[in-house]
């Protein structure tokens, strides 16, 4: 992408001042407890906070305030996972302007249903970003529409830079700030708002390893196609990163790590369970990285960016289920007994007095591999933790059982 004036932090300072009234300046709150874990004086900036649940609302709001009424009057289209999608719909609404949203047809329903109760005419298309974005070209041509880039654009990226002013206000001595990556938009304007007032502050960008555009682009010294893959993350999963963003992130981003699903999917959890926040997987990025790379920030004034919240129920059920069972709280044991009447009720009350909590309870007599005469009995219970596991396998088996623990 060419642009007519060099891309810098007077744009961001502008584009803050143009969004006083539009966003909302969200908490950058200390955690004593994700301090402790990973070893930092860890800050967290609830961008989940936002109106529509994510930080895309700064970029999409900047562009939209600076159409002129020929383009408000033509509408815009947006490609998007998701976010990018309710925030142009949102401040389009606001601002009167028609708004077309095209979504994968993967998208989190909630923000499916969000875009279309902000009034956007939203279409499902494509089975990725990619095929999503074909399909919102093809409209910008069918409607006259502006095309509304959810990172690659110069007045998107100045709109996400204002997180990085506003981020720098709230905590002067930060030492690290860790970003997610998906095109590039936000770290792009992050870091060049950054590096323009701190210097030495260092920019690290995160993304899902299932998808890494970036981290490979910064590799070849050029911006790539990587596969498709799976991640909960949806909100990060790019395949190639934008141009213009590309450039700002090779000059003035300190480093991109990769996180795997299963700690995206912890952090989730610990931020739910630890800081009463819900995140999406991308919003958990940066707090898995700091949990589980050698980024040398120990003792230091760090800052996550947890970009956005809106997750489907549905998937955080999963995870905090997965969650549960990794951490010993949630069981699944067959135990052996005897076929005959009162058998089930004397397991069931060895398992009361040692305290455990029967979930679900599967008796199986007619698929049972067992003996004639002995049935097996599936349990799954809520726990304190390994210890009681132990403790209850060993009062089963004293008893006289057959125990055999399930894993996830």
């Amino acid at each position: 992408m060419t642009l007519s004036r060099p891309l810098d932090v007077a744009a961001v300072e502008a584009a803050r001042a143009r969004l006083r009234d539009a966003i909302h300046e969200t908490p950058c709150a200390y955690s004593q407890t994700l301090s402790e874990l990973t070893g930092t004086r860890c800050y967290v900036k609830l961008e989940n906070l936002q109106m529509t649940g994510s930080f895309k609302e700064r970029g999409a709001a900047n562009l939209l305030l600076q159409l002129d009424a020929d383009e408000r009057r033509r509408g815009v289209a947006a490609a998007s996972a998701g976010n990018h999608g309710l925030a142009v719909a949102f401040h389009a609404a606001r601002l009167g302007i028609p708004a077309t949203i095209v979504m994968p047809t993967y998208a989190p329903l909630i923000k499916v249903t969000s875009a279309r109760r902000y009034g956007a005419d939203v279409i499902l298309h494509g089975a990725n970003y990619d095929e999503a974005y074909e399909r919102a070209q093809a409209v910008v041509g069918e409607r006259g529409a502006v095309f509304v880039h959810p990172f690659d654009d110069p007045r998107v990226v100045a709109g996400q830079g204002t997180l990085g002013l506003e981020l720098l206000d709230q905590l002067s001595e930060v030492d690290a700030v860790l970003v997610p990556v998906g095109g590039g938009g936000l770290i792009s304007g992050v870091a060049l708002a950054i590096k323009a007032r701190r210097p030495e502050v260092r920019v690290i960008g995160v993304q899902a390893a299932a998808v890494p555009a970036m981290e490979r682009a910064l590799a070849a010294r050029e911006r790539v196609r990587v596969p498709p893959g799976a991640t909960i993350a949806d909100g990060i999963a790019v395949r190639q990163v934008g141009a213009l963003t590309f450039g700002l992130v090779a000059r003035y981003v300190d480093a991109v790590v990769t996180v795997d699903e299963e700690e995206l999917s912890n952090a989730i959890l610990l931020l739910l369970e630890i800081e009463k926040t819900v995140v999406e997987g991308a919003g958990a990025a940066p707090l898995a990285a700091l949990l589980n790379r050698p980024l040398g920030l120990a003792g230091g004034r760090v800052a996550l960016v947890l970009s956005g919240g809106n997750i489907d129920v549905t998937m955080l059920a999963r995870i905090i289920e997965r969650g549960l069972v990794k951490d010993s709280r949630l069981v699944r044991l067959l135990v052996v007994l005897q076929d005959r009447p009162g058998a089930l009720a004397r397991l069931t009350a060895l398992i009361a007095e040692e305290h455990a909590n029967i979930v679900q309870i599967d008796h199986d007599r007619a698929f049972s591999r067992q003996a004639i005469g002995s049935t097996e009995v599936g349990l799954t219970l809520e726990t304190s933790g390994r210890k009681q596991i132990d403790a209850l396998k060993h009062r089963l088996e004293a008893a006289g059982y057959s125990v055999e623990e399930r894993g996830a």
